[in-house]
């Protein structure tokens, strides 16, 4: 079915570390020790995380990574759109691929609306909202409120 790729994942759990830090800075071995994620495959993620201006690099001593934005200004569709493009379900609701047949086809309506309402449920949840939680009740919290959002 569906899944998020592991890059996507890395690149949430990435976030999370920095935006523990914000407005300080976090090195590069300190996330990949706290999120257990290799250091050659995380740099790669940060790269294209920077380049997307989510997050400033620092070298020398001292250097590492810091939010460009609050963490409230960051969501998860942010973070993940760089690295796995938009939401797209099917080739045919992919803005690069398109389908000739949209028109006429009977669950084309049925795959956008899910790709929105994915993509609205990323776009709810920001960094902000998962440093906050500390119990499971906080997650459910969380949930509950951004399912009713995108109703």
């Amino acid at each position: 079915m569906f899944k998020l790729s592991t890059k996507g994942r890395y690149a949430v759990r990435a976030m999370y570390e920095i935006a523990k830090a914000y407005p300080k800075g976090v090195t590069l071995d300190q996330i990949s020790a706290n999120q257990r994620i290799s250091r050659v495959y995380l740099a790669q993620i940060l790269n294209r995380l920077r380049q997307a201006l989510l997050i400033r690099s620092f070298r020398g001593p001292g250097g590492g990574y810091v939010l460009r934005k609050d963490p409230s200004e960051i969501s998860l569709y942010d973070i993940l759109e760089p690295l796995e493009g938009p939401v797209c379900i099917a080739s045919c609701i992919d803005p690069t691929e398109g389908c000739e047949e949209a028109e006429e086809c009977v669950i084309y309506p049925i795959w956008e609306k899910v790709a929105h309402y994915i993509g609205c449920l990323l776009k709810q949840v920001k960094l902000s909202d998962l440093l906050q939680i500390e119990t499971e009740e906080d997650k459910k919290k969380l949930v509950n409120k951004i399912t009713a959002k995108c109703v």
